[in-house]
């Protein structure tokens, strides 16, 4: 194949583009936060599943406590009124009952306010459970929102790099040879290398020196015939900086 030596030095640029782009193309896909991002949304999936175990607890104290304060209330009731009866009867046997029940009920009203109390006391702890566990969610999601904004900020970032890259490629691609610039494509699709720079006798595409035998056959190409590296296929870029001792030959 022939090429213009032009050409062929315009395919580093085009080589250099087709690197930045894919490193935009992976901020934009890839972005630094997205790992992170995706840890803390596990991390926030556990800390709402213990919330909901904690919550439950929660509810449960409070179920009993409102069962307590309902029990006391009843009791309460009735010995409000069995004094109030005693208070009238003229019965000395009905007093009697009345004033063993009116003691039985309050000692069972003090029974379920010490009870109330322990219980109370569950509640308070369990509250506290539920809002320590509320604050680590909280957290956890300022810090996914702070990432996801910055995330969202460098992909947007990268998407603009990205189409400007693109639109500087296709000004240069229009500037090279159809046939050059397919085989640049072909050779870099197939080994991740399309063109590598010789510089002082090493190939820039896989940074392997060449053969004193190499490099003879590379004095002896015409200024506009394509060379290929021998170790990795790229095409071989021939400038001031080769490293020959010969200028490449004329066609």
């Amino acid at each position: 194949m022939k090429a213009t030596a032009e050409n062929q030095r315009t395919l580093l640029d085009i080589a250099d583009l087709d690197r930045r782009i894919q490193q935009a193309e992976r901020a934009r896909t890839q972005p630094p936060q997205g790992a992170r991002i995706n840890e803390l949304a596990g991390i926030r999936q556990q800390q709402l599943g213990e919330l909901t175990a904690l919550t439950g607890v929660l509810d449960d104290a409070r179920a009993e406590l409102s069962r307590l304060e309902g029990d006391v209330s009843l009791a309460a009731q009735r010995r409000d009124r069995d004094g109030d009866r005693l208070a009238t009867t003229t019965d000395s046997k009905q007093a009697q009952a009345l004033e063993n029940e009116i003691d039985s009920l309050s000692r069972r009203i003090s029974m379920l306010e010490d009870t109330q109390l322990e219980v109370m006391g569950r509640v308070e702890d369990a509250e506290a459970a539920v809002n320590a566990q509320q604050a680590l969610i909280d957290q956890t999601q300022a810090e996914g929102a702070q990432l996801t904004t910055a995330a969202k900020a460098d992909v947007a970032a990268a998407t603009t790099e990205g189409g400007q890259l693109s639109r500087d490629r296709a000004a240069l691609a229009a500037s090279v040879s159809a046939d050059l610039l397919a085989e640049y494509e072909r050779r870099a699709s197939r080994s991740g290398i399309g063109v590598g720079l010789l510089r002082r006798g090493v190939c820039e595409g896989c940074r392997m020196m060449l053969s004193g035998t190499d490099l003879n056959a590379v004095r002896r190409a015409a200024a506009d015939s394509v060379f290929s590296c021998p170790e990795c296929g790229a095409i071989l870029v021939r400038t001031e900086e080769s490293g020959l001792s010969e200028s490449p030959a004329r066609p």
